[in-house]
């Protein structure tokens, strides 16, 4: 019943405009910051892998396939990791500010959180987890306000095309019958 709500009802589409401004001016403002202040991902790369997140009680890596992939390719590839980062966060907060993409943009964002949990930082990434999560389970009704209102109906449009298109080309459209019936 509260999902259905949240996906549907355009109060609970209000509701998320403000929950999407906020976040997404966070968002926007990290990743401005980080693109316009020599922003370098190496010290906290190398601290996720000298210092990961390990087990008290079994003295194990709680998160060891993050660990081999952040010494064996972030590290390798810092430059563009320190790319990446900054750009991605402003993205997602252009997207969510906008409302563009939004329900894209609360996912990545969320990818990025929880990246940076598995590294081992709290700081503010539950927060941001807990309001992307709510962003992202509201689908397409987070974006309502906002530019999706006008994007998401030509995306469906331009997909249901290209996704007819290919059926006829193919000569399975709905006028046609499997051969095998």
């Amino acid at each position: 019943m509260l999902g259905k709500w949240l996906r549907e009802n355009k109060y609970a589409a209000g509701f998320l405009l403000f929950i999407r401004l906020y976040i997404g001016y966070e968002w926007l403002t990290h990743g401005w910051q980080k693109l316009t202040g020599g922003f370098t991902a190496e010290g906290f790369l190398n601290n996720a892998v000298t210092k990961p997140v390990i087990d008290k009680a079994t003295n194990e890596l709680v998160y060891p396939t993050f660990t081999t992939f952040i010494e064996h390719f972030a590290l390798p590839n810092v430059k563009i990791i320190n790319f990446v980062i900054p750009l991605g966060e402003f993205l997602v907060g252009l997207g969510l500010i906008l409302g563009a993409l939004a329900t894209a943009a609360a996912f990545f964002g969320l990818l990025m959180n929880f990246m940076f949990m598995f590294a081992g930082t709290v700081n503010t990434n539950p927060w941001f987890i807990l309001i992307g999560g709510i962003l992202f389970l509201a689908g397409a009704n987070t974006g309502r306000f906002g530019l999706d209102y006008y994007l998401m109906p030509y995306l469906r449009k331009l997909f249901t095309h290209k996704k007819d298109d290919a059926n006829r080309t193919a000569g399975t459209g709905t006028n046609h019958k499997p051969a095998h019936a």
